[in-house]
C-alpha cells in the first residue's frame, strides 16, 4: 500500500465529515438564510454558529454558484452571440451581467 503525500493529511478531517440535510419548514429556512446574510456567513456557518460549533476563521472566497446544463450553455451562447463550447467567455459574460445587476441603478 502506498503512503499518501503529507500535503493530503490536512484533508483527513474533512473527508470524515458528513453533510447533513435538515427538512424544515420555509419559515425556518428563511430565518437561517436571513441571519446568515445579515451576519455575512454561509448558511452552513450560520447553523454551526447557532449550534455553538466551531467555524473556520480562514477567509472564504465569496462566490455564487449555479448548475448549467449543456442546454443552458446553448441558450446563453445565443444570448451573448458566442459559441456554446466557449464556456469561459460565457462565464465572463454572466459575471459581467451579475455585476451590472448588483449596481445601485441596476444597469
Amino acid at each position: 500500500m502506498q503512503k499518501k503525500p503529507a500535503r493530503w493529511s490536512s484533508s483527513d478531517q474533512a473527508l470524515r465529515a458528513v453533510q447533513v440535510a435538515f427538512d424544515v419548514e420555509g419559515a425556518v429556512l428563511d430565518a437561517v438564510r436571513r441571519a446568515a446574510f445579515d451576519n455575512h456567513l454561509s448558511n452552513s456557518d450560520q447553523i454551526r454558529t447557532l449550534l455553538d460549533l466551531p467555524t473556520s476563521d480562514k477567509p472564504k472566497r465569496p462566490r455564487l454558484t449555479v448548475s448549467l446544463s449543456p442546454a443552458d450553455y446553448e441558450l446563453l451562447a445565443v444570448r451573448y452571440g458566442l459559441d456554446s463550447q466557449d464556456r469561459l467567455s460565457i462565464k465572463e459574460r454572466v459575471t459581467a451581467e451579475l455585476i451590472r445587476f448588483a449596481q445601485p441603478d441596476g444597469c
